[in-house]
């Protein structure tokens, strides 16, 4: 071929390439978009049972009301048999969860009666503490039918021994729920006089438990809010059994009165006084006459 009809040719590609772009640009043109990537299909939602709670931390002997609880989204796989559940799963579970679930429902109505779980805690008792958040057991908390306050609140091993008491004898009404006393016994005693003279009488005060704590001030267990005294007429202490046989036979001896312990003493020895369990009384019979004293070693 010849050369100058190469380079004619040449020249003609490269001018006609350069229209194009001068008219494509002159024209707005824009280069094609890439293919849009294809959709990711969206995971399924966790299948979630709703949870009765506690809405905020609930001590021990709380009565629980229908504002201390609410409904919680929970993984229906991670649901305990003993929470309170409304019964229901979404979305629909699968097998293993649908299976979970039902069984969480079937404790959760038998426990219920066949009432709104609302409802079936509403006036229950706190035998544990239950945190914010946490899920409401039936082994933490105890409803009615299934004892009372005293029988929840009470430590292991302990008994509930009620005493009579006024303002003068608790302290002017200053000792609440919850506090720890003293319990003192005042009884009358006769001394042997001198030579002929007759036995002289005489008060005896003894301190016959220590630091144990009060249950409840007549029927209230906790004091009204902002209250700082409670004027009773009796007092409800936690003793062990021990410290009840020596209560009871105080009481019967004569009257007690109960000595405000300091908060920081909660740690502190507590139970029958040391020098209750070693004083003894002797009996001493002169001219017809019984005398009873009291000697501690």
């Amino acid at each position: 071929m010849n050369p100058v009809r190469v380079m004619i040719v040449l020249i003609a590609a490269v001018s006609a390439i350069g229209l194009a772009v001068i008219m494509q640009r002159a024209m707005g043109g824009k280069p094609a978009p890439a293919p849009a990537p294809a959709p990711v299909a969206a995971a399924p939602d966790k299948p979630m049972t709703q949870v009765l709670v506690a809405k905020h931390d609930l001590a021990i002997g709380a009565r629980l009301t229908a504002a201390d609880v609410t409904w919680q989204a929970w993984p229906s796989d991670a649901v305990n048999a003993a929470f309170i559940t409304n019964g229901a799963a979404t979305p629909e579970p699968d097998k293993a969860g649908a299976k979970a679930a039902k069984a969480v429902g079937d404790v959760a109505g038998q426990m219920i009666g066949g009432v709104s779980p609302e409802k079936a805690v509403e006036g229950a008792i706190v035998r544990d503490p239950i945190l914010s958040g946490e899920p409401i057991t039936p082994r933490k908390i105890v409803r009615g039918g299934e004892g009372g306050y005293l029988s929840v609140v009470l430590a292991p091993g302990k008994r509930a021994v009620a005493v009579p008491v006024t303002s003068e004898t608790s302290a002017g009404g200053f000792i609440l729920p919850g506090d720890r006393v003293d319990v003192l016994q005042t009884r009358d005693a006769q001394s042997l006089g001198e030579g002929d003279a007759p036995p002289v009488k005489q008060t005896i005060a003894e301190t016959i438990l220590q630091n144990v704590r009060v249950l409840a001030l007549d029927q209230s267990t906790q004091a009204e809010k902002d209250a700082k005294t409670i004027v009773a007429a009796t007092a409800t202490l936690e003793v062990g059994p021990i410290e009840a046989e020596a209560l009871t036979k105080a009481k019967a001896a004569g009257p007690v009165t109960l000595a405000l312990r300091a908060y920081t003493d909660l740690g502190g020895p507590s139970g029958v006084a040391a020098h209750s369990q070693d004083a003894s009384v002797v009996r001493i019979n002169r001219g017809g006459q019984t005398s009873s004293i009291s000697v501690r070693p």
